[in-house]
């Protein structure tokens, strides 16, 4: 498939400028970074630092590359069995800033979470009292228990919805619910 001329240069233009983009975003990646070493992919190919149970591996390493650490990777490269405890926990620090037993401990946020729940209910439910007391007006004088049982004696008297309605369930016969 063969371009015309203009759309060639076209072509070769966007292309140069995306790479110069793609350039300038991986020299302001790393400006931002700073010293650490970026040791893999991580979350969505972006050279960014996150503890993540689902995805542990980040792309970058926890702490800035400084001489005692470099010290320690020349020192990790030989038998780990000389590496003090102190040592291997430095070496990990230095990738990581929490273990797994770390990120997964209870923080005891739900203790704030329920307060705030609780006291949002408690307003509502104040809320619903003032409305309650002050602005809903009192209800009819239809609701009563007597008006009720009234208005449904005047239905079956007129035998109001023979089909389906309050009648159809009378039995007039004998002056009771069927």
């Amino acid at each position: 498939m063969a371009f015309p001329p203009l759309s060639r240069t076209a072509l070769k233009q966007v292309l140069r400028q995306v790479s110069r983009h793609q350039q300038a975003a991986a020299a302001s990646s790393l400006s931002k970074i700073g010293n650490r070493e970026v040791v893999g992919f991580g979350f969505n190919g972006s050279a960014n630092y996150a503890d993540r149970i689902d995805f542990p591996m980040p792309a970058i390493r926890y702490k800035e590359n400084t001489p005692d650490i470099q010290a320690l990777k020349e020192k990790e490269k030989g038998d780990w069995s000389k590496l003090t405890l102190e040592e291997k926990k430095a070496l990990y620090r230095a990738s990581f800033c929490q273990t797994f037993a770390e990120m997964t401990a209870p923080t005891g946020e739900w203790k704030s979470i329920l307060g705030i729940t609780l006291m949002v209910s408690s307003l509502a439910v104040w809320m619903y009292l003032w409305m309650k007391l002050y602005v809903y007006s009192p209800l009819p004088e239809t609701l009563d228990q007597d008006r009720m049982e009234a208005q449904l004696k005047r239905m079956i008297d007129l035998r109001a919805n023979p089909v389906e309605g309050v009648s159809s369930k009378w039995d007039y016969e004998k002056g009771d619910w069927k």
